[in-house]
């Protein structure tokens, strides 16, 4: 089954890039400098930060149902600067298999259909086992370590 792997949109985040850090601490921003790889994921990119580079760390709504128990927001990491998302089908980005997820499927409501922990390298067999529920309208992984929002996962 072909799916298809989202960053976040970059429009949000654009108005930020450039602001200096008391701008940034208004809008309730940090910029951070990423210091190892891995380490700093984007999850606009879905690439993980060069060392030197610098990201916003910032709120952001990624499940916004609003009649969903499961609405939520959280921390995210963003590389000024970019211009466009990813954006690919049948394609893990390395960020993603890097790294231990915990991936939960979601129907049109936004209620949690299924959900389970897997090494990034196992994904696609998440994946395939979710889009088999015939409830499961989309798919988000979080990094399991943290418990941060990764991206989303659409049938293609």
């Amino acid at each position: 089954m072909d799916f298809r792997v989202s960053g976040l949109p970059v429009e949000p985040f654009q108005a930020l890039f450039g602001l200096s850090d008391a701008e940034l601490l208004k809008q309730g921003a940090r910029r951070c400098v990423a210091d190892e790889k891995p380490g700093f994921p984007c999850r606009v990119s879905l690439e993980d930060a060069e060392p030197g580079e610098s990201l916003l760390l910032v709120n952001y709504e990624h499940q916004p149902e609003p009649h969903s128990p499961y609405r939520a927001k959280g921390p995210v990491f963003v590389r000024e600067g970019l211009r466009d998302r990813f954006q690919g089908v049948n394609v893990i980005p390395e960020q993603l298999r890097l790294r231990t997820l915990s991936v939960r499927a979601y129907d049109d409501a936004g209620l949690m259909v299924d959900a389970d922990v897997t090494d990034g390298k196992e994904l696609e067999t998440v994946i395939e086992r979710f889009f088999k529920l015939p409830d499961t309208a989309y798919i988000h992984a979080h990094y399991a370590k943290r418990g941060c929002y990764a991206c989303r996962i659409d049938r293609a």
